[in-house]
C-alpha cells in the first residue's frame, strides 16, 4: 500500500501543473482518515491549486464506497440535527456537487457496481464490457454509448407510466 501512496504523490506532483494549464478543477472523493499525513496534505493542496479552474471538474473516487457514502452522508445530517430524508442526504453525499451519472460504465467482465456510486446510481443506465480497463479504448467507449442511446430511459417507472409523457397523450 504504501508503494501506491507513493505513486499518487508522484502523479500529484507531475499532473497538478497540467491540470492547471488545461483549467482543470480537481476533487478527491473518499475517505480520508487513514490515510498518512503526507497523502492527506497532497490531496488537499492538488485540491487548493486547482479550485478556481473552471473549464471542467475532474473527481477522482479515491478509499472511496457507496457503503461509506451513505454513512457519512447520515452522520453528517444528524450532526447538524436535521431530518434524515432523502433529500437531506443527497445533499451531504460526497458527489453532492455534480449530477448522478446517466451511464455507468463496469469494465473486466464483472456485472455488479462493487460498492461504487450506490446512492448516485439509482437510475443510471449500467453497461458491462468484458475488456479489462487498460484495453477499453475509444471504439469501446463508443459502443457503450451507443448502447445507451438505444435505451429507454425510465427513471425507476415502467414503459407505460412513461408514454403518457412522452407522447403527450392523458390516459383516461
Amino acid at each position: 500500500v504504501s508503494g501506491l501512496m507513493e505513486l499518487l504523490a508522484k502523479a500529484l506532483a507531475r499532473e497538478v501543473p497540467q491540470l492547471c494549464k488545461d483549467g482543470v478543477q480537481l476533487h478527491f472523493v473518499g475517505a480520508r482518515a487513514g490515510l498518512s499525513d503526507k497523502v492527506q496534505s497532497g490531496l488537499a493542496q492538488g485540491e487548493a491549486a486547482t479550485a478556481h479552474n473552471t473549464r471542467l471538474v475532474l473527481n477522482v473516487c479515491f478509499n472511496y464506497g457507496g457503503r461509506w457514502d451513505m454513512a457519512q452522508a447520515a452522520a453528517a445530517v444528524a450532526a447538524r440535527g436535521e431530518p434524515i430524508t432523502e433529500a437531506s442526504l443527497n445533499r451531504s453525499m460526497a458527489l453532492a456537487h455534480v449530477p448522478d451519472p446517466d451511464l455507468v460504465i463496469r469494465t473486466g467482465g464483472e456485472m455488479r457496481l462493487s460498492n461504487f456510486l450506490l446512492w448516485q446510481a439509482a437510475y443510471s443506465e449500467l453497461y458491462f464490457s468484458d475488456k479489462l480497463w487498460p484495453d477499453f479504448d475509444d471504439a469501446a467507449l463508443d459502443e457503450a454509448i451507443a448502447a445507451y442511446h438505444a435505451r429507454e430511459r425510465r427513471f425507476g417507472k415502467t414503459s407505460e407510466q412513461i408514454l403518457p409523457a412522452r407522447s403527450g397523450l392523458v390516459r383516461a
